[in-house]
């Protein structure tokens, strides 16, 4: 059985091209798979390997103070489903291509998963506020399953998202919008973009929809969600949806 792991933080980064040559070392010392991406702005990784392999390297990239407590979402396989190791140097590490957006120093108000499974039991907030869930991933990635009922937007990448949403905004004026995504680097963007455009009543679900699996299980979800690997998709209870080599594709 293989470990999979993922993780990603917003934090200033010097030198990106040193840090990826650090993990770089690292992961193929472990003869990891996966995609990691560094940026200015943090560090964004999708991880599969052996579990001692894999509980190394988070060890060593916990040393550094940056990544200390890094919250890690894990899932499991037979198979090995990424084909090779691939480290990049990138402008961000979730692109959305809007200056000013990274979380550095400053993040949008999140809400922790069993908070949520309550206030969509409820319909509301705590503070009786009506509730809408926002997705903020792409068509192909909603087609594997979303939250019910969530206000779901016609995009192919995450950079479209401003305009997409522009014609709902009046009419999320009076909710309180929850922003989710696969594990919560996207949601959390999109969270502060979205306080920093004028729309005050927005948190971002911390841990993404596999924390939510993890924490709560599929209440109030609707199908699997797809990872960028060849998984394909994770059930509520983090099973994959193919636990095989043969879609092998690389994390993006």
């Amino acid at each position: 059985m293989l470990t999979n792991v993922a993780a990603y933080r917003f934090v200033a980064v010097e030198d990106p091209p040193a840090l990826a040559r650090q993990v770089r070392g690292w992961a193929q010392a472990g003869r990891l798979r996966g995609t990691v991406l560094v940026a200015g702005e943090g560090i964004n990784l999708f991880l599969a390997g052996a579990a001692a392999d894999i509980t190394t390297f988070l060890a060593r990239l916990g040393d550094d103070p940056r990544f200390s407590a890094l919250p890690v979402k894990f899932s499991y396989s037979r198979a090995q489903p990424f084909a090779r190791l691939k480290v990049k140097v990138k402008p961000e590490i979730i692109g959305f291509r809007r200056a000013g957006t990274a979380p550095l120093g400053r993040r949008a108000p999140a809400v922790a998963a069993p908070d949520l499974a309550r206030w969509i039991g409820q319909g509301t907030d705590t503070a009786g506020r009506r509730l809408v869930l926002l997705d903020t991933r792409n068509r192909e990635e909603v087609g594997h399953g979303s939250f019910a009922g969530a206000l779901t937007l016609p995009i192919d990448n995450f950079g479209e998202l401003p305009e997409a949403l522009a014609p709902h905004r009046e009419a999320l004026a009076d909710a309180t919008v929850v922003s989710f995504c696969t594990g919560g680097i996207r949601c959390e963007k999109a969270a502060l973009w979205m306080h920093d455009a004028g729309m005050p009543h927005v948190l971002q679900l911390d841990g993404g929809i596999l924390g939510y699996f993890e924490q709560v299980g599929g209440y109030g979800y609707e199908g699997d969600c797809f990872v960028f690997d060849g998984r394909v998709a994770l059930d509520p209870a983090l099973r994959p949806r193919v636990d095989g080599s043969e879609n092998l594709k690389d994390a993006a």
